[in-house]
């Protein structure tokens, strides 16, 4: 891990996500195993992201359900839960005990090296899903996605990054990255079913159609 001096710009953070960086908190990192090389970050051009059928049945069925908002990045009560809730029943916590505290959560997912906002999914007054996202200039970055698993059903990961395709282009944002994807991993590697995108392998950017 490398803690950056001081904030990056936008065309920083642009050229550390070219490079294969990942963000935890302050601090950045890129996956490096001597003897694996699994883990591949992936972005998407979103203006070569074609309109498909099932991506906009999932839109449908969210736009339905959720309001989104855009904010700073926070922590209460609320995101705690929906932390622990995500971690826990999902299976991706490698304790018994998959809660954050204050702390914990401010380090993940609050504080940054770079500018940083948070999307919010709302079911009328219940928070569903928090997703944090990086800002550049010509990229935006998914930094972490937490969900009620009572909206499973809704595909509501999917729809998170459709709707940040969506804010991409209202903005005129080129890329979005996805972080890793793992092709072992059923938790990482349905990002590949976004398509064409692009996989950063043996240092260079391969395009999967």
């Amino acid at each position: 891990m490398r803690l950056p001096a001081r904030a990056l710009s936008g065309a920083e953070l642009d050229a550390r996500l070219a490079e294969g960086d990942r963000r935890h908190g302050s601090f950045l990192y890129r996956p490096t195993c001597d003897d694996c090389a699994a883990c591949e970050a992936i972005r998407l051009d979103v203006n070569e992201q074609p309109s498909r059928r099932s991506h906009r049945r999932i839109l449908r069925k969210g736009d339905r359900v959720f309001r989104v908002e855009i904010g700073p990045t926070m922590v209460d009560d609320a995101r705690l839960a929906l932390y622990a809730k995500h971690k826990g029943e999902r299976g991706l916590s490698s304790d018994d005990n998959p809660r954050i505290d204050r702390g914990g959560y401010v380090g993940f997912l609050v504080q940054s090296c770079a500018a940083v906002f948070e999307m919010r999914y709302w079911d009328g007054e219940k928070l569903a899903a928090v997703a944090v996202v990086d800002r550049g200039t010509e990229a935006f970055s998914a930094v972490y996605c937490i969900w009620d698993p009572v909206y499973e059903p809704l595909s509501l990961g999917t729809y998170s990054i459709l709707k940040q395709i969506e804010l991409c282009k209202s903005l005129g944002i080129r890329y979005l990255y996805l972080g890793l994807y793992i092709a072992d991993n059923r938790h990482m590697n349905y990002k590949a079913r976004f398509s064409p995108h692009e996989r950063l392998i043996d240092g260079a950017w391969t395009r999967f159609p």
